[in-house]
């Protein structure tokens, strides 16, 4: 059975619960059949010795008996003659009626078990069962209360098995219809079974040929609809598409990290040969030291940088979020930050107090150095550095501001791209993961980072909600 596919384990549990139901239902019918069949036929015994009751009369003499056009009957009874009409039969229906005395002797009618009910006593009014020969019989007894009757009984009998007929047919009947539906509610689950299963199937097909071709960008159609298999054919896409990030930014990675490497790479090589070369003096040999240590130096920060970017887009849980005083961040950084005064530019803050965001301090204050960081290596000699926090509504908004060289229309969205730098003359300054970085901060802190420049100023904005 472990072999066995889904569809075959669901229809055998189907049938088996299926059967169980068919085995109860047809004991019920049965039972509840019979019950009825037996009230049925302790009602009609009832019914058929009432109804007999009034066919019994009682006449002082021949003439009274002789005005009576319809007798069919007659006994002589205590000085008179009872009279016995003709729809007062000896058996209706299977059910016998007999007049008795109330000693026990038979007047009229027929005892069907042969006199074995003479020594069963009368009770008026209630229907008693006795078993005679492994067959139960109902007796019912009416006392006879009219004038002439006194101390004459009227006995009903009749045995169980009058509904045996009808017993039978009712057995066959469910033997019939019932283990038909069996079958037909066995062929359509079996059906059933197959069609629900069927995105099942889909979804290991698309899985298969994603493994098999190494395609992520396939996905899993399984139409309209919102049932559990349309929910786990999404988590697969979802799964997918996750999945193809992560290696399509895998790939990013390996193919930046190896176009950026190259350079100092090639750099520290070229100055190891060129210093094995021939002997050099101190100075030749410091020399090429520190251009080695400014390459290794360039080369550590490219891998911490592209590290932590790589860390921020795909481990985005690893970093905690907590209720930041903003205010104090920004006052704090800007403040830091001054003494720099690289070139001549000045930097100038202003925000207001108490603002709170919800978010992790170590990355906002990356976003704010590497946006600071960038109007230094791009701003004018004497320049200024403008930085101001606002609330506008429920958001949180910082700009930053400079006079530098500005950047083309063109250009502003392609700066957030890895690596991207507008003035390649300035290759040396930065390795163009900054506002990269930056903006993937602002998207972790739900937020946004844009660009404006024109008139001699560039502004960057970042948007967050307040806490």
């Amino acid at each position: 059975m472990k072999n066995w596919s889904i569809r075959a384990k669901i229809t055998l549990w189907f049938a088996a619960i299926l059967l169980v139901m068919v085995g109860i239902s047809i004991f019920t019918v049965l039972f509840v059949s019979n019950q009825v069949i037996q009230k049925t036929i302790r009602d009609g015994l009832v019914n058929t010795v009432e109804r007999n009751v009034d066919e019994i009369e009682y006449y002082a003499d021949l003439e009274e008996l002789q005005a009576s056009a319809d007798v069919n009957h007659f006994l002589s009874y205590a000085g008179g003659f009872l009279k016995i009409d003709d729809d007062f039969l000896d058996q209706v229906n299977e059910v016998y009626t007999a007049l008795y005395q109330s000693s026990g002797g038979l007047l009229y009618g027929e005892d069907p078990v042969a006199g074995a009910l003479a020594q069963l006593r009368f009770i008026d009014g209630q229907i008693q069962s006795v078993k005679i020969n492994g067959l139960t019989y109902y007796v019912f007894d009416r006392e006879l209360s009219r004038q002439g009757l006194e101390h004459l009984w009227l006995r009903g009998v009749v045995a169980e098995t009058q509904g045996s007929r009808q017993m039978s047919d009712i057995s066959h009947l469910s033997l019939i219809v019932l283990p038909s539906l069996f079958l037909l509610a066995l062929a359509g689950g079996y059906i059933l079974a197959g069609k629900m299963l069927r995105p099942v199937q889909k979804i290991s097909d698309a899985a298969a040929r994603i493994e098999s071709g190494g395609d992520l960008k396939q996905r899993i159609q399984l139409g309209p609809g919102k049932d559990e298999l349309h929910q786990l054919a999404d988590r697969f896409n979802e799964m997918f598409s996750r999945l193809d990030k992560a290696f399509a930014a895998q790939r990013q990675f390996t193919s930046d990290a190896s176009h950026e490497l190259r350079t100092p790479a090639a750099v520290i090589l070229a100055q190891c040969e060129l210093s094995l070369e021939a002997e050099r003096t101190p100075e030749e040999y410091a020399d090429a030291l520190r251009v080695i240590q400014r390459q290794g130096k360039r080369m550590s920060k490219l891998i911490g940088d592209m590290l932590d970017f790589a860390r921020l887009e795909q481990q985005a849980e690893s970093y905690t979020r907590e209720p930041v005083d903003f205010s104090e961040l920004v006052s704090d950084l800007c403040d830091d930050m001054a003494l720099i005064g690289e070139r001549g530019i000045c930097l100038e803050h202003r925000e207001i107090s108490h603002v709170q965001v919800l978010g992790n301090r170590a990355l906002l204050s990356r976003l704010l150095t590497n946006l600071i960081s960038n109007a230094y290596r791009y701003g004018k000699e004497n320049g200024h550095i403008w930085v101001e926090l606002k609330a506008e509504g429920g958001e949180v908004v910082l700009t930053v501001a400079d006079d530098g060289i500005g950047i083309p229309e063109a250009e502003q969205e392609k700066i957030f791209r890895r690596f991207y730098q507008v003035d390649s003359s300035r290759t040396n300054a930065g390795i163009g993961l900054g506002l990269s970085m930056a903006r993937e901060i602002a998207r972790f802190h739900g937020g946004t980072l844009t660009v404006q420049s024109g008139d001699g100023r560039t502004v960057f904005t970042l948007r967050l909600l307040s806490q």
